[in-house]
């Protein structure tokens, strides 16, 4: 894979979503959307800016990375759409990366009074349920992407079912999402720490780090079986059935 090849990065599974612009390991610049839920609004001015400022053409753009989820089903939608209609325009290849690892990526390794060695990831999923992974530090950490071994894959569950689950007064685990904006309060007990919000939010820079990794190892989608991972239906869809 060359040093040289012009990635663009697209995370918009959460309520701030952002772009990034990458020369093969190395991000030239990211843009943030300038308030939450603007992704449709302000995503292709941010390429458009993004390929201005470096002077780039988007027909020189080799690969496509993007957060497939789970999260906000508009926002997984507009990635995975821009997505299949570049690699339809400039056959690129596009990685996709786990949303909840993205966040995970965030995860300081060091809290104010203790090392951070067990984290979970949470997304607001509705409905009284969460999108939530839970994550370790491994005993060999190395400075490379990624910084996490997951051991409980994205699940959806209830803050109640998490806690009983995970819980643990003698060994706290570490929270951060989006998730915890409006039901950080659910979270709380003695079992749990919950992480600055600073950490909450992915960002299209942590979705290149783990891309970059899939992309060395040749871990390519399959445009045309290219869908979000939604975890569940949308809520529109599952009413339609359940008329």
């Amino acid at each position: 894979m060359s040093s040289q090849e012009l990635i663009l990065v697209l995370e918009t599974s959460s309520r701030l979503g952002s772009v990034a612009l990458a020369l093969g390991r190395e991000i030239l610049a990211q843009i943030t959307f300038t308030a939450p839920m603007r992704h449709s609004a302000e995503i292709f001015d941010a390429i458009t800016e993004l390929m201005h400022r470096f002077d780039r053409k988007p027909a020189k753009i080799n690969n496509i990375y993007i957060s497939i989820g789970p999260g906000s089903f508009t926002g997984l939608r507009i990635a995975v759409t821009i997505a299949k209609a570049m690699h339809l325009a400039n056959r690129l290849r596009i990685v996709t990366v786990d949303t909840l690892d993205v966040i995970a990526e965030n995860a300081p390794s060091q809290g104010p009074t203790r090392p951070v060695q067990k984290i979970a990831t949470i997304l607001d999923a509705k409905r009284n349920q969460f999108y939530i992974a839970a994550y370790q530090r491994p005993n060999n950490t190395t400075s490379e992407i990624p910084s996490w071994q997951k051991i409980i894959p994205d699940s959806l569950m209830t803050a109640r079912e998490f806690l009983d689950q995970f819980a643990d007064p003698t060994n706290p685990i570490a929270l951060l999402g989006d998730g915890l904006l409006y039901h950080k309060e659910k979270f709380q007990s003695p079992g749990t720490r919950i992480l600055h919000e600073k950490y909450w939010s992915p960002q299209a820079a942590k979705v290149h780090a783990l891309g970059r990794q899939l992309a060395l190892a040749k871990k390519f989608a399959d445009p045309l079986k290219l869908i979000p991972t939604y975890i569940r239906r949308p809520e529109a869809e599952e009413k339609w059935r359940q008329r």
